[in-house]
């Protein structure tokens, strides 16, 4: 080996060494870029004599080292798929904190203002202005219910077309790395290094990470892509399609799926990280439950003020008739279930009537049938068992406020059904009255005590006790009916005792006794002097029955003082006209009344006590994810300075090198250059 042959060795070697420098210091800022580092060895000895030894002969590259580790890497890629799902839920979860919080947006105000414009009748029930004012302050409040479901909704679309977007760059980018894997076997066949396909594949996975939580594992030079609990997106140079498409059991909520050959596998439960794991989280936690309790509030402020409109009398001289079309009208009872897709053909769905709105939750459910009557009913998402109902019992079972009736053709084994009892609440309600003299703000019975009464008796308006149900025609009619047919009538007080023990006995316009349900005569006892609380139960015949039967209605009075022998107290139904307010007092005390939530032996909460609730929860989400984002962002900096302190281009360090192997580069060629001189030296001595 020559003394030229070692100098160009050494030329080679530096000349790779600056070639590779110049090629770090242009990927300095190339996103994945992991620095490459020539490697040498020394060339094969020779042996220049017995009992000289050996001499070397100049230095071979062996390698184009990609300075990289694999744990470092795997921190940046955990790492990103976490802070790209908090990105995802914080930019939601602020989206519907504002809609709900916002006093321009929520429901807050609107909700205060319809009590108090309801406060404004109470103080002047004949003042036509108030009752205008609530009138359309009530069609106020129920436009920003359905705004504010418009607008969940409109998110809701959202999440569906950032998850179909997604899923497909999620395809895109398994089908890159199916390729690089090819790509990295084919170039790897020789024992060499591509580093640059490397670097592309770590960088796409890196991406894919952003989109999708994902693991790796490298089998034989592949990177095989696994989701969720183990489901595969890429195996070898083969890539599977995920897709985002209406879910079998609600098509209003896209689910994620990945398929397999001609099989396809729902992987939404189980994707938690990436921008994809982000919009399904917070579709779980804040877009669902709002959409679901802000129904709910608007359902028990419509039943709840229809009910207590019921129960007074309007301007004209009749019985109430509801502020809110009805919550349980056919249609809003046929869109409250979905039957999966996979139900046997010509299956019928169910009909969901809401029983009693304080016992309702914010949750949906879902009903499975074991044949076609029974079934069983569990809470989502978390399947907690509510147990066992039977379809067609008389009456129906109720679970958490609601119960269901067939609609449709019979179902069969394994039908499966999802219930959202209150999801369309907040979309559906509507003011029903456009008459402000159609508001019931009396009470519908009146007192007065007898002009020629001369005791001392003293008296409180009498209170109806016994509720219409609103959702059963007949009960309603017959209930106002025996309440027409019995008034007026006359409590006639009896003679007092020595001891101040006063009777008393309950007519009607004729002079007749006024009966119970069981036929006898209405009628008890007092203590002069004292505040004696009345009960009367007046019967009258019940035709919700078959066949008809005799129940009663409750009044409910107070009488005080020392009546005497004869005096009389009327009870009259309420006139046209009339200046009471009792009515629209109850329907006041409904913004403190405990009518939501009541579960469980709970005190419940009240109407604007539950929206407040669902603004301070989806606050606190909103908060904790602003939070995560900022927590985050400093880990994926944190594990990209790690991963940058082995794999980034230092430039400080590369000019360095630089220099270094300029002077290395020179020194061989000066070798060259003393070889080239010898041998000149050796002619020119022949």
């Amino acid at each position: 080996m020559s003394l030229i042959s070692i100098g160009l060795s050494g030329i080679n070697a530096s000349s790779a060494a600056i070639n590779t420098i110049g090629n770090n210091t242009a990927n300095v800022d190339t996103a994945g870029y992991s620095r490459q580092q020539v490697m040498t060895t020394a060339s094969a000895q020779i042996n220049i004599g017995l009992g000289v030894g050996y001499i070397g002969t100049g230095t071979t590259l062996s390698d184009v080292r990609r300075i990289y580790n694999s744990y470092l890497d795997a921190q940046l890629q955990n790492k990103t798929s976490l802070s790209a799902e908090a990105n995802a839920y914080a930019d939601q979860a602020a989206k519907t904190d504002k809609l709900l919080s916002d006093g321009t947006t929520g429901v807050a105000a609107q909700l205060a203002d319809f009590f108090t414009k309801m406060q404004g009748i109470a103080t002047n029930a004949t003042q036509a202005s108030d009752r205008s004012a609530f009138l359309t302050q009530a069609t106020a409040m129920s436009a920003r219910f359905n705004s504010v479901a418009s607008q969940l909704s409109s998110q809701n679309d959202n999440v569906n077309a950032q998850l179909n977007t997604y899923a497909s760059q999620v395809n895109d980018l398994t089908a890159t790395i199916a390729s690089l894997n090819k790509q990295i076997t084919q170039a790897s066949a020789g024992n060499t290094s591509p580093n640059s396909l490397l670097d592309t594949r770590n960088e796409t996975v890196r991406k894919l990470n952003e989109l999708v939580g994902v693991n790796v594992i490298e089998n034989n030079g592949n990177y095989d892509i696994y989701t969720g609990t183990g489901q595969s997106l890429v195996s070898g140079a083969t890539a599977y399609k995920m897709s985002a498409t209406p879910s079998s059991t609600d098509p209003l909520q896209y689910n994620v799926q990945i398929t397999y050959g001609q099989s396809q596998t729902d992987v939404t439960s189980v994707l938690e990280r990436g921008a994809i794991g982000g919009l399904l989280n917070y579709r779980t936690d804040i877009l669902t439950p709002s959409a679901n309790e802000l129904g709910r509030v608007a359902m028990v402020l419509a039943d709840q003020v229809n009910s207590q409109m019921s129960q007074g009398i309007d301007s004209k001289g009749n019985f109430g008739s509801g502020l809110y079309t009805s919550i349980n009208s056919a249609e809003n009872i046929s869109h409250r279930s979905t039957g999966k897709t996979t139900n046997s053909p010509n299956s019928g769905n169910l009909d969901v009537t809401i029983a009693d709105t304080s016992k309702l939750t914010a949750d949906d459910y879902e009903v499975t049938f074991s044949d076609a009557t029974n079934f069983t009913v569990r809470r989502l998402p978390n399947g907690e068992s509510l147990g066992t109902g039977v379809l067609g019992k008389t009456p129906p079972d109720v679970f958490d406020g609601f119960s269901m009736t067939l609609n449709g053709n019979n179902v069969a084994a394994n039908d499966v059904f999802k219930v959202t009892p209150t999801r369309n609440g907040a979309s559906g309600i509507a003011v029903a009255l456009t008459d402000p003299k159609d508001i019931a703000a009396a009470a519908p019975l009146t007192a007065t005590a007898g002009a020629s009464n001369s005791g001392t008796g003293g008296f409180t308006q009498p209170v109806l006790n016994t509720k219409s149900n609103i959702y059963n025609p007949t009960q309603t009619a017959d209930l106002r009916n025996a309440i027409k047919d019995s008034a007026p009538m006359k409590l006639v007080m009896g003679a007092a005792s020595s001891t101040g023990v006063q009777s008393y006995k309950l007519l009607d316009a004729t002079g007749a006794a006024v009966l119970d349900q069981n036929g006898n005569a209405i009628g008890g006892t007092i203590i002069q002097g004292q505040n004696n609380t009345v009960k009367l139960n007046i019967g009258y015949t019940d035709n919700t029955t078959t066949p008809s039967s005799q129940t009663a209605f409750e009044v409910q009075m107070t009488l005080s003082g020392s009546p005497v022998n004869n005096d009389t107290f009327s009870i009259g139904l309420t006139g046209a006209g009339s200046a009471d307010n009792r009515n629209a007092l109850a329907i006041v005390g409904l913004q403190t009344a405990k009518t939501v939530d009541v579960v469980n032996g709970g005190v419940g909460t009240s109407l604007s006590g539950a929206y407040a609730d669902l603004v301070s929860t989806m606050g606190s989400h909103s908060a904790q994810a602003k939070s995560d984002v900022t927590l985050n962002a400093a880990v994926v900096a944190q594990a990209k300075t790690a991963r940058d302190s082995v794999s980034g281009v230092s430039l400080d360090e590369e000019a360095a090198n630089l220099i270094k192997y300029q002077q290395y580069y020179t020194a061989s060629s000066q070798i060259i250059k003393a070889a080239q001189t010898i041998f000149s030296t050796l002619i020119n001595s022949l």
